[in-house]
Order: C-alpha cells, then sequence, then structure tokens
C-alpha cells in the first residue's frame, strides 16, 4: 500500500507515515484526486503569491523587523510590484512576521522649578512647518550601556522631520542640548524668527542656552512639564530609536552605543526610513526636496 511522507526540514528525517488511503478517507477525497493534485504543476497564482512572499521577507528584514505592512506595501510600490495593503498584512500574518512594538511612554523630563511661568507655548501641538529652517522641536533621553548611561540631545525640523542636530555625551548638562542646536545651526539653514520648542527641562531654560536661541535669531516656546503631547515630535522620535534600536541591543560599552545611535539617526532614519505623516517618504528625501529648487533658482 503506497505511502505518503514528509521531511522534518531540523532533523532531515521522515516523519508521520501513513498510507495514503487511510489519510485521503479522512479528509474525505479520493485517492486518485490526490494524486492528481500532487502532479500538477504550481497555479500562476501560487507562483506569484511565493515570489510576492519572498520581496516582503526581503523589506521586512531591510527594516530590521521595524516595518509594518503599511511601509513594506510602499516599497512593493516603488519598485512596481502590484498588490494590496491587505495581502501585504496577509503574508505577513503567514509567515508571522511582526514588527517591535512600542513599549509605554515614561516622564524623564528634571523640570526647572524657577523657569518663567511666562514662557510661551507657541506650537500649541502644532508640529507641522510649510518649509525647512522655521521650526525645530528638541529633547533629551538617556541610554543605558554597562560602562553606565550616555545622553543624547536631538534638533527635529518640524517640515521634514529629519533629525538635522544631535549631540552625545556622558552627561546632561547643558552643553549637550548646545552642541545639538549648534550642529544643526551648521547642517541646515535657520530661518529669522524661527521658532525653537522644548520641554521645561533644566538644561533648556538656562541662561545660556536660552542666550544662544537668541543669538541665532530663534524664538523660544516650550511646552508644559510632564505632558508629553506638548512635544510630542521629539517623544515620538526617541520612542522610535529605543523601540526599534536600543530596547533590542546589548551595549557594552558607551563608544559601542555611540556608534549605533549615530549609525541609526544618519543610516536609517534620516535616509532610509519611511515616516507616516510624510506620505511615507524618508525624511532625508523631504528635506532635501525642497531645497533643490530653491538651488536651482
Amino acid at each position: 500500500m503506497a505511502k505518503y511522507e514528509y521531511v522534518d526540514s531540523q532533523k532531515n528525517e521522515p516523519r508521520n507515515l501513513n498510507p495514503v488511503v487511510k489519510m485521503c478517507r479522512w479528509l474525505g477525497v479520493s485517492t486518485s484526486g490526490f494524486y492528481h493534485w500532487l502532479g500538477r504543476p504550481q497555479s500562476a497564482t501560487a507562483a506569484r503569491r511565493e515570489a510576492l512572499t519572498a520581496r516582503v521577507q526581503h523589506f521586512f528584514e531591510a527594516s530590521d523587523g521595524t516595518y509594518g505592512y503599511r511601509r513594506i506595501h510602499v516599497d512593493l510600490a516603488e519598485e512596481n510590484t502590484e498588490c494590496s495593503p491587505e495581502l501585504v498584512r496577509q503574508i505577513m500574518r503567514a509567515e508571522s512576521l511582526v514588527a517591535c512594538q512600542p513599549r509605554p511612554f515614561r516622564v524623564t523630563t528634571e523640570a526647572d522649578a524657577t523657569a518663567a511661568a511666562s514662557m510661551p507655548d507657541l506650537v500649541k501641538r502644532n508640529f507641522t512647518a510649510d518649509r525647512p529652517g522655521v521650526k525645530f522641536v528638541g529633547d533629551v533621553t538617556y541610554i543605558h550601556t554597562w560602562q553606565g548611561f550616555i545622553y543624547l540631545a536631538t534638533v527635529i525640523d518640524c517640515f521634514s522631520k529629519k533629525v538635522v542636530g544631535w549631540s552625545i555625551a556622558d552627561h546632561m548638562r547643558t552643553e549637550l542640548v548646545a552642541d545639538a542646536l549648534k550642529n544643526a545651526a551648521a547642517t541646515t539653514p535657520i530661518l529669522p524668527d524661527a521658532i525653537w520648542h522644548s520641554d521645561r527641562g533644566s538644561v533648556y531654560t538656562s541662561a545660556d542656552f536660552r542666550a544662544l536661541v537668541s543669538s541665532l535669531g530663534m524664538r523660544s516656546s516650550m511646552g508644559r512639564t510632564g505632558v508629553c503631547w506638548d512635544n510630542s515630535m521629539a517623544e515620538s522620535f526617541f520612542s522610535m530609536l529605543k523601540n526599534e534600536r536600543v530596547y533590542r541591543t546589548i551595549y557594552a560599552t558607551k563608544t559601542q552605543a555611540r556608534s549605533d545611535i549615530i549609525r541609526y539617526i544618519e543610516g536609517f532614519y534620516n535616509s532610509r526610513r519611511r515616516h507616516s505623516a510624510l506620505g511615507y517618504r524618508r525624511p532625508n528625501e523631504v528635506h532635501y526636496g525642497y531645497q533643490q529648487p530653491a538651488l536651482a533658482a
């Protein structure tokens, strides 16, 4: 009596040897029908789905497991692979491709209790801009290593969502945020009366930092202490950074952590990561895409 077997791919040995007749009886199909199905060539639909599955896996791995079905669908559309977002989601579910998930927000700001209560909020949770260089947000976060903490300060342009300035140090003094803003001023134009927005952390309310903001021709703006929505763009970037890279990595040294954070910002986020608020375009693409016509003129 004929037997149908399959091979365990991990142990490379046959398992579950059962007569074909018995299995067909269990399934309520004819033996001849089973062999006819077994010998049929792969259908065009099955072949297309197999090829599409390979491309979905490729883009998921290229994002280091951070992309969900929407971003992968945009990648597929860019290479002229036609499919629906729902089909991409079905394939990802079937292949157990699950993007990393964010952790809950926690307040870490060291507020300055003596900061002027009259400091205005010029942004009012509107983190959009009609061109680069007119509205910036910034914040500070910490990253754990086996050698202790390092601190990251960022400056983000609200138009392109690009991290235009950053600074990393093993302290959280005013120099940390000042260096980040100086880095931004050296790499991107800051238009007169541009808005600089942050929380009320002590490093941002210090006299030295406020003097730097004024010297760059910018207007200071601050959200309320402990209200993450008042500086949600900066908080959102840190959430992405930690969810997509930091929480999935063990840093033995501060040097290793610094190199990896820079690689994420410049090598992935700014240049490759598709941003939902930009219509799934990349920050560099939007940032420099606006500047090119002006330069050409």
